[in-house]
């Protein structure tokens, strides 16, 4: 088994963050490698989910685990094609904030529960349902997946002032 690789982050604004990522069609060993990937360098940055589009791979991938208690067991997850079958009609409110969106949190609602279907890492069919933080960070990974990102629900003046924040960020780690 090799070490997994960090990988860098792509930084809002990037038209990689808004396509439409493509359907994995087979599972291969890549894909698997790529997944471990994605959840070393989620724990590294560190944050509770990851889409493969914020590494600039345009696949329906995604990695959460939302423990964050201290000493709790890890719970490391990683789907394949996910897809929301069903979400409640009961909301809730999270602050939210995105690895491809740095030091920036929003409040967004989304549904309270959601039913997701998916593909895990040894090719078998998986159907569960998620609530509270769990529900809210697989919305917010799977809508990386369709190039959605929170700030898409906030009003239109807080979503520029966000993305001019991040233009200027990106020309601040571009000078280095």
């Amino acid at each position: 088994m090799s070490r997994a690789m960090l990988k860098p982050i792509l930084i809002h604004p990037d038209p990689r963050l808004k396509k439409l990522a493509a359907p994995v069609d087979d599972l291969s060993d890549e894909l698997r490698a790529l997944a471990s990937d994605m959840l070393e360098t989620m724990y590294d940055a560190p944050g509770i989910g990851l889409a493969a589009p914020q590494i600039g791979v345009s696949k329906r991938l995604i990695v959460l685990d939302c423990i964050k208690e201290e000493g709790a067991t890890p719970r490391p997850m990683a789907m394949f094609n996910p897809e929301i079958l069903a979400s409640s009609e009961e909301t809730n409110v999270y602050e939210e904030g995105c690895l491809s969106i740095p030091e920036v949190f929003a409040e967004v609602t989304r549904p309270k529960e959601v039913e997701v279907a998916w593909i895990d890492s040894d090719g078998n069919a998986r159907k569960e349902v998620f609530d509270g933080l769990w529900a809210t960070c697989v919305q917010h990974e799977i809508d990386h997946l369709d190039g959605k990102l929170f700030i898409d629900y906030l009003k239109p003046l807080k979503r520029q002032m966000i993305t001019r924040k991040m233009q200027k960020l990106k020309r601040e780690l571009a000078r280095g």
